[in-house]
């Protein structure tokens, strides 16, 4: 039988690619300027790439979508709900109160109020305070009085026992019928307030979710496309668009992941840095295995800190869009004019210098119209395309793991920006279709499913602790869409906690598994 048609979309600041793959041949790979409203430049992008492949859409058997959507609403500060935080803990949990370390502005924007109520577990699993239904009452409530229908529910130790949790999402649920409740134990790791935060941003996140998704699915429908949805998530493995719903805040990394991913299957390099320059941005990162290092600490959202495990990617202000400017000194972005380029940039007919401008006066892009730039200064061009690949030097030489020099693949469509062997680095390959990296990334990803528990050995034997991780990873994984037999273990973690009684571990796994047909 034929294999099933991929299409994967990777919206971005300037532009939205797509790529329509069969297996793991391209068909074809398009790129357009991102919209204001990103589904109908995912619309348009899905059906230009169907256009040039000259495929109908009911041979395609799943689309896939990496968004900075979602990213740029906690960004932007827009489109969020305010969300009531429920803390399940003891007395001596209450002197943080939740969103304490969250930028004003944003926590103005999302604070629905918060209840600190009995609950919780210490870390072999017994009880710090039985779970107070009363006060959770109470605290509805005044939530339903005040119209806030999102609820982020955060338990000490939810991720040893998340009954408690359970329990009290029963009591909300009942209380406050429709509201979006977002569960600790399934969002975030282990450290109380970092959790919790992530918890708090997917709540308010969680009705967007769904606009989102129902604006997806009526674009498919208008498209002619019947097949299943999926969303690429922050370690650049994918959700079903259902899971996609209930935890919006997993896709918040998706980007850098997805060209780095894309990166990896179009040269078949496993251990390389990424350098991915789009219109806006330059996003470096590492592939370690074939797919992008994690970093060790979590990462800050929107400027809220949260223990999420995302890319080790550093971006900076540079892409095909940035602003060059020559008074007072040599600068180059980090302003953008994104995805005007197309009505901004000189050889456009714009008004606007840009380093795509520089890329077409030294030759390195055929874009627009060459003898708009006649005027540019040859030193000048020289000089910024000089410094452009020296900024990127100098973060390639941070991301590295040793002095010895790695392969480079230069990917992203501003990355004609970058003329010759870089600093540091024993080849630089540029492949085909390095444009659409990021969306052949998000159309050969995988469904992952991640678990990061406390577990107390007393009473079970360390295996026993390891396949009850495991198993909970499995089961994730099912749920977000994978095909179970198709499931194997990525990545496996324990760390003896000396300074906990009971002979306490810490165990992180992860799996992956291709996606249920």
């Amino acid at each position: 039988m034929m294999e099933r048609l991929r299409i994967g979309v990777d919206v971005g600041g300037t532009n939205t690619d797509a790529a329509l793959l069969r297996g793991n041949e391209v068909l074809a790979t398009i790129k357009t300027a991102t919209t204001e409203n990103v589904t109908d430049g995912v619309s348009r992008a899905i059906r230009s790439v169907l256009f040039a492949a000259g495929i109908p859409g009911d041979q395609v058997g799943a689309v896939m979508i990496g968004t900075t959507h979602f990213l740029n609403a906690l960004v932007e500060r827009r489109r969020l709900q305010r969300t009531g935080v429920l803390r399940l803990c003891g007395s001596a949990t209450r002197a943080l109160p939740p969103m304490i370390d969250w930028p004003e502005d944003l926590r103005l924007v999302v604070d629905g109020g918060a209840a600190l109520v009995g609950g919780g577990v210490n870390y072999d699993g017994s009880a710090i305070a039985s779970l107070d239904a009363d006060s959770i009452r109470q605290a509805c409530r005044d939530w339903r009085e005040r119209g806030i229908s999102a609820i982020a529910i955060c338990s000490v130790f939810a991720l040893v026992d998340s009954r408690m949790e359970v329990e009290a999402a029963a009591i909300v649920a009942a209380e406050l019928p429709g509201a979006s409740i977002s569960l600790s134990h399934r969002i975030g790791r282990t450290g109380l307030l970092q959790r919790e935060s992530a918890t708090i941003l997917n709540a308010s996140l969680h009705h967007l979710g769904q606009e989102t998704i129902a604006a997806f699915r009526q674009a498919f429908g208008d498209l002619g496309l019947s097949c299943p949805l999926y969303l690429t998530q922050n370690d650049g493995t994918l959700m079903s668009a259902d899971y996609a719903e209930r935890f919006p805040v997993f896709t918040i990394a998706s980007g850098p992941t997805n060209s780095m991913r894309g990166a990896a299957f179009l040269t078949g390099l496993k251990d390389a840095v990424v350098i991915d320059i789009g219109g806006t941005t330059t996003d470096i990162g590492m592939l370690i295995g074939g797919f992008p290092r994690s970093r060790g600490e979590g990462a800050s959202i929107a400027g809220v800190p949260t223990n999420f495990r995302v890319p080790d990617v550093f971006s900076f202000g540079l892409g095909g869009g940035s602003l060059v400017r020559d008074e007072d000194g040599l600068r180059i972005g980090p302003e953008s004019v994104g995805f005007r380029l197309p009505e901004k940039a000189l050889c456009f007919g714009g008004d606007a210098l840009t380093a795509t401008d520089i890329a077409v006066a030294a030759g390195l892009a055929d874009l627009g119209d060459k003898t708009r730039l006649k005027h540019l200064d040859a030193a000048m061009v020289a000089a910024v395309l000089a410094k452009m690949k020296s900024d990127v030097e100098v973060v390639v030489d941070q991301m590295k793991p040793g002095p010895e020099p790695i392969p480079a693949i230069l990917v992203g469509g501003g990355s004609v920006l970058i003329d010759g062997l870089l600093e540091g680095t024993n080849v630089s390959l540029r492949p085909d279709h390095f444009g659409s990296a990021n969306a052949i990334g998000a159309a050969i990803a995988q469904v992952s499913g991640e678990v990061d528990n406390i577990v107390s050995l007393d009473g079970q034997s360390r295996q026993a602790a390891l396949d009850g991780v495991i198993a909970e990873a499995r089961r994730r994984a099912v749920e977000a869409g994978a095909a179970e037999h198709t499931v194997t273990l990525a990545e496996i973690d324990e760390t003896p906690l000396s300074y906990l009684p009971g002979n306490a571990m810490r165990i992180a796994a992860k799996v992956v598994g291709d996606l249920n047909p």
